[in-house]
């Protein structure tokens, strides 16, 4: 058994972000202080924090000062090159290690990673020239994506390859003469689902229920809980998820991102070493939030349950949408919970907060849902 962590030490945290700030609340509800170290202060989650250490990631005097407050470390994204997080692991108690951040910054070796776990991806090839991206084109067919290998979220870094597209310059649009790669075939998927898994420092493994998720303009728009899917592909996501916790030797939280196909099969999309945006639901609607999880993850904390509560339907809140909730803030509270991350700049496709709805059944909370969000839906996306 690993040493448990009890309440009144303090939990690093790595990023000020939204994510760093949940994980906060979660944690200063179960007697814990918080540092967060971030580039600037009075972020999402240096609100809620004990003590802001304003460095940059890679900074080494930063984390040097960081761990003079802090028990444990943990992180709220992934982005962190090797070099530091290797010199973290040795600087601080970091449960969630390295190797995986090492694994998931890059799309071939997480790929080549999901493979070697016995689970499915996307037909995909490793492209490092304009002829590299032609042959892969010749084998895997279009339409495809083309995809740099590392950073790019909410659907940045990526070029949808259709018959008319002109390949060479997609490969230049994404820089590839300085950047990894890759090409993926295009998947005709029926839904796209993710599952949050949580191991512990003492290897016990949790999921939470399978999301089903859907996007607008690449970002994530709403994830519907219980995902509408056979209890049969539910449990296949749930297995998935599981056996990548295993077999990846996590700690912590991982989220994965999942396409389902029409014949049921299922490929892995993408992994996240962390909370998820996909989680958010689990607030309000689980016995147990993912943010609780992770913390009682990370200090040797037997897992709590992951029981669905309720039905429920999570919409995320982009920096457009923002004035119109400010003014709308009686509607959106009586019908859910509002959340809002206290970000400097409500930038356009900027996640800004969510919102949460619940019902007795999913067409009660997405009927709920749509009352308030349709109802001015041509306004909020001017």
């Amino acid at each position: 058994m690993s040493n448990i962590l009890s309440p009144g030490k303090t939990i690093g945290i790595l990023g000020g972000g939204q994510l760093g700030r949940m994980m906060a609340i979660a944690a200063k509800a179960m007697g814990f202080r918080i540092a967060v170290l971030e580039p600037k202060t009075d972020s999402p989650a240096g609100q809620a924090a004990d003590i802001e250490v304003e460095a940059a990631y890679d900074d080494r005097e930063g984390a040097k000062e960081l761990a003079k407050h802090c028990d444990v470390l943990t992180y709220e994204f992934e982005n962190i090159d090797a070099p530091t997080a290797a010199f973290l692991e040795e600087t601080l108690y970091l449960p969630q290690g390295g190797s995986l951040l090492y694994t998931t910054q890059h799309r071939i070796r997480e790929k080549n990673a999901i493979e070697e776990a016995g689970v499915h991806v996307s037909p995909y090839r490793s492209v490092d020239s304009k002829v590299s991206l032609n042959h892969a084109l010749e084998e895997l067919g279009r339409p495809a994506v083309l995809k740099t290998c590392q950073g790019g979220y909410d659907g940045k870094g990526q070029v949808v390859i259709k018959e008319d597209t002109n390949a060479g310059k997609a490969f230049e649009t994404l820089n590839g003469n300085e950047k990894d790669l890759v090409l993926e075939s295009w998947v005709p998927f029926e839904k796209e689902i993710s599952v949050i898994v949580t191991r512990s420092t003492n290897g016990e493994i949790s999921t939470f229920p399978v999301g089903e998720n859907i996007h607008e303009n690449n970002i994530l728009h709403q994830t519907i809980v219980p995902a509408r899917i056979t209890s049969g592909t539910e449990k296949k996501a749930r297995d998935i998820a599981y056996q990548l916790a295993e077999k990846l030797e996590l700690t912590g939280t991982l989220a994965v991102e999942m396409f389902v196909l029409e014949d049921g099969d299922i490929y892995v999309n993408e992994l996240a070493p962390r909370p998820h945006n996909s989680g958010h639901y689990t607030i309000e609607a689980c016995e147990t939030s993912q943010f609780e999880q992770h913390i009682r993850a990370i200090c040797g904390w037997p897992l709590g349950s992951t029981n669905l509560l309720k039905p429920v339907v999570m919409t995320n809140l982009l920096g457009q949408h923002l004035s119109y909730v400010y003014d709308n803030v009686e509607s959106f509270s009586k019908n859910g919970h509002l959340h809002v991350y206290g970000k400097d700049e409500a930038k356009h496709g900027r996640k800004m907060g969510h919102w949460t709805v619940l019902g007795t059944d999913i067409e009660e909370a997405l009927t709920k849902t749509n009352y308030v969000w349709e109802k001015q839906t041509s306004l909020i996306n001017k």
